[in-house]
């Protein structure tokens, strides 16, 4: 309950964009995407998504995944 929830992405909201947002995390090392980095922070199921399509676009463009998982983990290592 002391978990920041602004700004405020709806579940369906999340869905309609997790294809865009897996693309920037891919592709910019600073996404800027905070209404999706706290709803995924809070919403299990949402973040379960956005980690397989992640790791399935990766496979797909022969890219390394875990640069992109790390950011979406928000871990800056």
């Amino acid at each position: 309950l002391t978990t920041d929830t602004g700004p405020f992405l709806s579940c369906d909201h999340c869905f309609d964009l997790v294809d865009s947002s897996v693309e920037a995390l891919l592709s910019d090392p600073n996404p800027d995407q905070p209404a999706m980095r706290t709803h995924l922070a809070g919403c299990a199921a949402c973040a379960e998504e956005a980690r397989s399509l992640l790791c399935l676009v990766a496979e797909q463009d022969g890219l390394d995944p875990a640069p992109a998982l790390r950011r979406l983990e928000n871990d800056p290592a």
